[in-house]
């Protein structure tokens, strides 16, 4: 009633349309970040239509033109509004309107570089895109002399030189040794609630078609046929690391113990009690996971009110209701060694999102364990100077990862123009937002 009396109020006023937006970071309820279901909000604009005659705009998570010709379409406002979406693909209109949607790259609610880095007092960016807002520090430009450059990883940063590289001229070759290309992504996307990495490797499947990139998948590049090219840049990627803890090997060998990247590619190998070591992004996006119940609220509008207590009839104060948390699959544990805050490293805008999602699941969070032993009946940690025995089913390794640089002293021994980026450069923390910068970079100075 009082949003509705103040449109009033504006419309009086003289306005000549009103922008709708819902809830600020502040909310308790998520409302733009990537596991919010696209365009969820729009309906609440189209109420306000029934109560004002000037023309209304709607927003929230509206990225791609098949959403926004949809609001439209079903009346919920006269005109979209979008943000994030223009950083992600300053030519979203013009593809829009030449009916080539596959081609844009895609906005998927990371918030990583643009209103983190906003609260952060820094430039804001964007993830997908490193050159937003850096248009005239990162110039891409035809090269000089055309090159032949081999790629070796098709994660985000080799996705990134790759297309880079070839839209400047260069002949390039993107060596993959899986059957798909995406890397690391292909874990992420397989994350309740990160459906919108699909986009980005859509995005990238397409630039690599047009660009006239050569895709080799299921190819393992060697040091003596990456020698036949002028340049390589190494986006060879990292695998995960396995920790110092006694009794890991056994657990491994007797299927107890598995990796994040086993865990995330056939969960149904995880037990009911499960125990994560290590609490940063890849432990939280596993612990999202192991809770989760089919399907995934982001991608279904109603069920998502219903976890997170939204009632878009806003017939109770404030359009909140009691949140309807089903029943987790999973006892979790989520453990760390810091002692500082499960989860501080996320990121400033969706990090209390994960945090709350996992509280609501039961999940336990504990800072501050050594991990003392595992055998066949669990985990033994130490907390504040005293030993415990967590009964498990399963225990998932997300304690990091190592960098796979297995090609880097035989090219350099070769004399090889090397590039290293991504994961292979630094593998201490996943970072796309780095590894597409760094492949961009990486490509500019060939």
């Amino acid at each position: 009633e009082e949003v509705v009396a103040l449109g009033k109020a504006i419309e009086a006023a003289g306005a000549s349309l009103i922008n709708t937006g819902i809830g600020w970071h502040e909310a308790r309820v998520p409302t733009i970040v990537t596991s919010v279901p696209r365009a969820v909000f729009t309906g609440l604009t189209q109420r306000m239509k029934q109560e004002l005659s000037l023309p209304l705009i709607t927003t929230n998570r509206i990225n791609m033109p098949e959403i926004a010709e949809s609001v439209l379409a079903e009346g919920h406002a006269d005109m979209v509004s979008m943000a994030r979406p223009f950083l992600a693909d300053p030519q979203w209109v013009s593809k829009a309107r030449a009916d080539d949607a596959v081609i844009i790259n895609t906005c998927i609610a990371c918030n990583q570089a643009c209103l983190d880095h906003t609260f952060q007092m820094k430039l804001t960016s964007c993830l997908v895109n490193p050159r937003a807002c850096h248009e005239t520090e990162m110039v891409i430009e035809p090269a000089r002399h055309e090159r032949r450059v081999a790629v070796v990883g098709a994660g985000p940063a080799g996705l990134s030189a790759a297309v880079t590289a070839a839209e400047r001229g260069h002949e390039v070759v993107l060596f993959e040794a899986q059957s798909e290309v995406g890397g690391q992504f292909n874990f992420a996307r397989r994350i309740p609630g990160k459906e919108e990495f699909d986009e980005t490797l859509r995005y990238f499947n397409e630039k690599l078609m047009r660009c006239g990139v050569e895709v080799r998948l299921n190819t393992r590049a060697t040091a003596e046929k990456l020698a036949e090219f002028d340049a390589v840049i190494l986006a060879s990627g990292v695998k995960a690391r396995t920790p110092d803890i006694e009794g890991v090997e056994a657990g491994i060998e007797r299927g107890q113990v598995l990796s994040y990247a086993e865990a995330i590619s056939a969960p149904e190998r995880v037990g009911r009690r499960v125990a994560l070591i290590g609490a940063g992004g890849i432990g939280f996006d596993v612990a999202e996971l192991m809770t989760h119940v089919e399907p995934s609220p982001s991608l279904d509008g109603e069920l998502w009110c219903e976890e997170w207590g939204v009632d878009l009839s806003v017939s109770t104060p404030g359009g909140l209701k009691a949140p309807v948390v089903p029943q987790a699959p999973r006892e979790v544990w989520l453990l760390q060694r810091k002692t500082s805050k499960p989860g501080k490293g996320l990121g400033k805008t969706t990090g209390w999102v994960h945090r709350a999602t996992l509280k609501q699941r039961g999940v336990k969070m504990v800072a501050g364990c050594e991990y003392r032993s595992i055998d066949s009946e669990g985990l033994t940690v130490s907390l504040n100077g005293e030993e415990q025995h967590l009964a498990l089913d399963s225990i998932v390794l997300c304690a990091g990862q190592d960098s796979v640089l297995e090609l880097k002293a035989p090219l350099e021994a070769a004399g090889v123009e090397l590039h290293i980026i991504g994961g292979a450069d630094k593998a201490a923390e996943l970072d796309a937002k780095r590894a597409i910068a760094q492949g961009t970079m990486a490509a500019a100075a060939l």
